[in-house]
């Protein structure tokens, strides 16, 4: 049993940039998370007070240091095999087999589920822990307006500005490039340089990322596959600091058995097991803004 090939080693660096360029929410990954035991996450966290007057006779004003840590548990562990007969793949075809399969598998399932996942993730952490969402109906007169609502909100509440990033549906994305205010300024753009882009790709200094909205929903079946759950709402537009939530992938496994090297019949076993969650950091409300139907 010991002749296995592991692909997710093979392939590590191609999976990689598949991800990167292909998963809508891989700005939101965690590359440098500690992990305890087999599936808990840590988050440490300080909590202090702040200055007093100073006293010119001697002496410092000593306040609490309280080091805590927020401890979440992963739970989303997926797996799947596939069986393909001895027949249907040659000895020198392995790589070419199992690069196909991983390659139709992540793009057709894998990404768009930790997508999906991820984004009602967030949706749900953030209700539970309290947060409001707004459900007002867009359109091309108060999108713009929406998200300038939701961007001062998180400078109120001292969110850091760089990293932010606008999850929108094709919908939204649509009523951005044609709201009042962008055309205004592309018509001027135009006008002065003879070259029309309506695309939105950043808003100030913020990334706007365009979600199919099937990945947008507010709940999911995870089942068999994943299928919006009964009843699920749809997200329009989710504005995220990616300090406000941990996104991690605690264990990755690919591999491909050939003949002789299982008991389930003559041809190649191919496994595929993905291991992590998303987080909402429970003192960081203030970094996420969700308009929902």
């Amino acid at each position: 049993m010991g002749n296995y090939v592991n692909y997710a080693v093979l392939f590590e660096n191609e999976l990689r940039q598949k991800y990167s360029r292909e998963l809508l929410t891989a700005g939101l990954t965690d590359e440098n998370v500690n992990f305890f035991g087999a599936n808990m996450v840590k988050v440490p966290f300080l909590s202090l007070k702040g200055y007093r007057d100073h006293s010119r006779n001697g002496g410092f004003n000593r306040q609490d240091v309280r080091n805590e840590n927020m401890t979440k548990m992963l739970s989303h562990d997926r797996n799947v095999e596939f069986f393909v007969d001895s027949m249907d793949v040659d000895e020198t075809n392995q790589v070419l087999a199992a690069t196909n399969l991983t390659n139709v598998f992540e793009t057709e399932h894998a990404i768009p589920e930790t997508d999906a996942y991820r984004i009602s993730k967030i949706y749900k952490d953030f209700v539970e822990l309290g947060g409001s969402v707004d459900g007002t109906a867009l359109n091309r007169e108060n999108v713009l307006e929406a998200y300038d609502r939701y961007m001062q909100m998180m400078d109120e509440a001292e969110v850091p500005q760089n990293g932010r990033i606008l999850y929108v549906t094709p919908a939204v994305n649509k009523l951005l490039s044609q709201s009042v205010e962008l055309t205004r300024i592309v018509s001027v753009v135009g006008n002065k340089r003879g070259n029309v882009n309506r695309a939105v790709r950043m808003l100030d200094e913020v990334e706007v990322v365009v979600v199919p909205s099937g990945r947008m929903r507010t709940d999911y079946d995870f089942s068999d596959g994943f299928v919006p759950a009964g009843g699920a709402g749809q997200i329009n537009m989710m504005l995220v600091s990616p300090s406000s939530v941990i996104a991690v992938s605690k264990h990755s496994y690919i591999k491909l058995w050939p003949p002789g090297t299982h008991t389930v019949g003559d041809g190649y076993l191919y496994q595929n097991r993905q291991y992590g969650d998303l987080f909402v950091v429970d003192t960081r409300l203030g970094g996420i803004c969700i308009n929902a139907a």
